[in-house]
């Protein structure tokens, strides 16, 4: 069967229906959420998912050595991780997951772009589009051979601490958060323990979920344009985007990716650094 390269950082169900089951084709379910939600992604993947999908754990699959969540693993590692799932380097792997908002998926995007692994989209709509169109599921776990992936390290991807703390000093790029506007102002409790409440100085606020329209997929692209014009953003200039936990900092730097706006970070750290007592100045 003749391979079919991705159409973008985002592809549709219909074009992943008409692909699905060609060699080098591999469907990731990369379901996350916070505890206070009350679900159990494993449990919901293994009840029911695309044909053919692994399933990838945001939580277990990271840096461990860490208390921070989520963290990037180390290169080496991070290729470790990647491979065991049976994603090797002429893969093209589609990440879904069940949020409706695009809540981590794009995490499973960003986190191979950093790889350096080009060929990677995430389902519009996710599975929830997927399943009011009726079309199939499975149950069970699948389980890929383990692949050769090759991690070639993509700096410009990603942000360090004290490379936010630079921006601050410099002004070379826009800092954007993907937080509620609650928790953004600092009159929203944060899901996790020790963070003090407010954002980055001088950081814009574009909450991921207002990307996505009522049926879970990506408002047309000048709607996007326009979300993120309203959050004062120069789309003619760099953005850091942050989060939480550098999880929904990714539908940000998707939605970019979608505007074909190239220069964009996400700060891995996000607000589970920054925002820690006794972390850098903050504002509300």
């Amino acid at each position: 069967m003749t391979e079919h390269p991705l159409p973008g950082a985002l592809v549709s169900s219909s074009w992943l229906a008409a692909h699905l089951g060609e060699p080098g084709l591999v469907v990731v379910d990369g379901s996350w959420y916070l505890p206070a939600a009350g679900r159990d992604p494993r449990a919901e993947y293994r009840a029911g998912h695309l044909p053919g999908a692994v399933f990838w754990d945001l939580d277990e699959l990271s840096d461990r050595s860490t208390a921070l969540p989520h963290m990037l693993a180390p290169p080496d590692e991070l290729a470790r991780q990647i491979a065991a799932l049976g994603i090797g380097d002429g893969d093209r792997v589609v990440a879904y997951d069940g949020s409706g908002t695009n809540l981590s998926a794009p995490r499973i995007w960003w986190t191979l772009r950093v790889a350096g692994h080009q060929a990677a989209a995430v389902l519009d709509g996710g599975i929830g589009r997927w399943r009011a169109e009726a079309r199939p599921l499975e149950a069970g776990e699948v389980r890929r051979p383990s692949a050769r992936f090759t991690a070639r390290f993509e700096s410009a991807w990603v942000r360090s601490e004290p490379d936010v703390l630079a921006t601050l000093k410099s002004g070379a790029a826009q800092l954007l958060d993907a937080r509620s506007r609650g928790r953004f102002q600092g009159i929203e409790a944060e899901p996790r323990p020790g963070l003090r409440g407010g954002h980055i100085p001088g950081a814009k606020n574009l909450p991921f979920n207002e990307l996505v329209g009522p049926d879970g997929t990506m408002l047309p692209r000048e709607e996007i344009r326009l979300r993120y014009a309203a959050a004062g953003v120069d789309l003619d200039r760099p953005v850091i985007c942050s989060c939480g936990s550098g999880v929904t900092a990714c539908a940000l730097a998707l939605g970019l990716e979608v505007l074909g706006h190239r220069e964009h970070a996400v700060y891995d750290g996000s607000w589970a650094e920054w925002g820690r007592v006794g972390g850098p100045q903050i504002e509300r």
